[in-house]
């Protein structure tokens, strides 16, 4: 399907948080006509100032929608989704595609994907590469995994919101590759803030640091995402915030524990991670865990 196919149909947006409401002001600034839910009021009145068309219900947004894209935060966000495409019967000359971009168990997407199928829905693995304030500039990357031909079918969107698209096979490969993904991340943040902070003690510029190293080998996207924030020792706002973090690494734990598989570096970022949330800073961005570093608990 082109692109100037594409925007006969409204494109729904589902979950219109950091990450959606990114993507639903792509969509608008490419052209498409948005339609969005979301039951925090505060992110539907954003979207809708942004030019979206907010709607009442989950089932009402998605109405006479060839796509449906959703980001959302729990496993029961997305079977209340399930259950608001799949209330009533699909438009059979709009085929529509639920484009789902959350990261949540390979188990819940492939529940989800088996009872959208047998209502006649098509739906797409689909989750992000990237953090919101990646998203607002089109700076992410999608992990796509499911029919090819819908993949294709797809592009439009995918070029509207995101700088690449991968097509990865099977459904769940894309949830897969996400996890890898983020075991990366997570290291890569740790190593960033460990980085940081050895600095300070070494008595360099915590600012030259970051600009010397993002010219070179040592650098990372992550450490030049988040070495600003580490810097200015100001986490906020959130790209990402560490309370919702806590739920990616439960998934890569789960899913490298299911395989049998040796994770000795990611094993070590977590009890970091969960120490920044204790100390209260599951508002902030992950990039607070650069404070295990610079103000280490004290033992007993």
């Amino acid at each position: 399907m082109s692109n100037s196919q594409s925007l006969e149909h409204p494109v729904a947006v589902l979950g219109l948080g950091i990450m959606g409401s990114a993507l639903a002001r792509n969509l608008l600034d490419s052209g498409f006509a948005v339609q969005g839910f979301d039951p925090d009021t505060g992110s539907a009145t954003n979207a809708a100032e942004n030019g979206a068309t907010i709607l009442e219900t989950a089932s009402e947004a998605v109405q006479g929608c060839r796509f449906v894209l959703s980001s959302l935060p729990s496993e029961s966000a997305l079977a209340s989704t399930v259950d608001a495409l799949t209330s009533g019967p699909p438009d059979p000359d709009l085929k529509p595609v639920l484009v789902e971009l959350s990261t949540l168990s390979i188990e819940s997407k492939e529940k989800a994907h088996d009872s959208l199928s047998q209502s006649g829905f098509d739906m797409l693995d689909c989750p992000i590469s990237g953090t919101g304030a990646q998203a607002e500039t089109k700076d992410i990357v999608l992990y796509v995994s499911g029919d090819e031909d819908i993949f294709t079918a797809c592009q439009g969107i995918f070029e509207a919101i995101a700088r690449d698209s991968y097509f990865l096979g099977a459904f769940g490969n894309g949830m897969r590759m996400k996890l890898i993904a983020n075991l990366l991340v997570a290291i890569h943040n740790v190593a960033s803030g460990e980085a940081l902070a050895l600095a300070t003690k070494a008595g360099l510029d915590p600012q030259k640091v970051l600009d010397v190293i993002s010219s070179g080998a040592g650098s990372s996207k992550i450490f030049e995402l988040r070495g600003p924030m580490m810097v200015r020792e100001t986490y906020e706002p959130a790209t990402m915030k560490l309370d919702v973090w806590q739920k990616d690494m439960a998934l890569i734990n789960d899913f490298a524990r299911e395989l049998g598989a040796t994770t000795p570096l990611f094993d070590k970022t977590q009890p970091l991670y969960e120490a920044a949330n204790e100390r209260g800073l599951g508002d902030q961005d992950t990039a607070a865990v650069h404070k295990a570093f610079i103000q280490p608990v004290a033992k007993d």
